[in-house]
């Protein structure tokens, strides 16, 4: 079935009628009925039962539909694609990350990188860990930011800087009166905080043990940002990464927690796919936002 078969086909299992398929299509309808006759003729059997003037689709085509409406998708995916290339946007760059810098770090990286080339489409997915993994595995990201380094060995990590934790309070909260916080101080606070399994989660609860308490979130989180909805509500006090700007939420005091342990910022990619020119260039105006942002990356041996 040619291209051009496809899509007519698609349009008339989608819209149902000759008239309305055309209309779709932009085509007369005796156009759009030639073509199907000679997909038909070509295919060796009949793909619509023609009764009383109506099409109706025979079982042979009720199973092709599935094959060729994907089929269809990715030709109109590729029609997109070309024609951005002929109007003269020079590709797509798709980048994942996780909340913390996707609010931070990409705003200005874009901002910059959209200033120098404008034709160049940008797509952000925001997306925990685990999911990011995936994405640079099937191509759905090319390049990622998260606050872990400790991933398969098929993803590429570049150690861009790092973060400490902090604490946030409800306003007029006893320990808002002190500089910083410690773990120590949170003892008998209901804490809400990343589960176990996750990278923040593990650093934390170690750091806990070198100073003698436990860590042990009476709420677990996966991702920091759900955190301002719980402490807005009464529901305890927080440990979460410092990146986010959380002085921008109301009813929320901010305060460093002391002796920190601290989070990688990495930039991520798949060893296995090489990145186009635009991803290149936005791999370049992500680590100048994050050197702004984190201070220069520490020089590995």
């Amino acid at each position: 079935m040619r291209a051009r078969q496809l899509e007519v086909f698609t349009a008339v299992m989608r819209a149902g009628t000759v008239t309305a398929a055309a209309r779709m299509l932009n085509i007369s309808q005796p156009a759009l009925s030639q073509i199907l006759l000679h997909a038909e003729d070509e295919l060796g059997f009949a793909l619509f039962d023609r009764i009383k003037g109506r099409l109706h689709p025979t079982p042979e085509a009720e199973e092709l539909f599935p094959d060729a409406e994907r089929i269809f998708a990715e030709l109109e995916g590729l029609r997109r694609k070309t024609a951005d290339l002929r109007l003269g946007r020079a590709g797509l760059v798709r980048i994942a990350a996780s909340p913390p810098p996707a609010m931070t770090i990409l705003p200005r990286a874009f901002s910059r990188f959209r200033a120098r080339h404008p034709d160049i489409l940008l797509r952000s997915h925001v997306a925990p860990i685990t999911s990011i993994v995936e994405m640079l595995r099937a191509g759905d990201a090319n390049l990622a930011l998260a606050l872990d380094d400790r991933l398969p060995p098929d993803i590429e990590v570049e150690r861009v800087g790092k973060i400490a934790f902090v604490c946030l309070l409800p306003e007029g909260h006893p320990l808002a009166a002190q500089a910083e916080v410690n773990l120590k101080d949170l003892a008998d606070e209901v804490m809400i905080s990343y589960r176990g399994a996750t990278r923040p989660g593990e650093e934390l609860s170690l750091a806990a043990r070198a100073q003698g308490v436990a860590f042990s979130p009476s709420l677990e989180i996966d991702i920091s940002l759900s955190a301002i909805g719980f402490l807005q509500a009464g529901l305890g006090v927080a440990i979460v990464d410092a990146l986010l700007p959380w002085q921008q939420f109301a009813g929320i005091q901010l305060r460093p927690l002391a002796n920190s342990p601290e989070l990688p910022v990495s930039l991520l990619s798949s060893r296995g796919r090489a990145l186009s020119r635009a991803e290149e260039l936005a791999q370049t105006h992500i680590r100048s936002a994050c050197a702004e942002f984190l201070g220069p990356p520490e020089r590995t041996a």
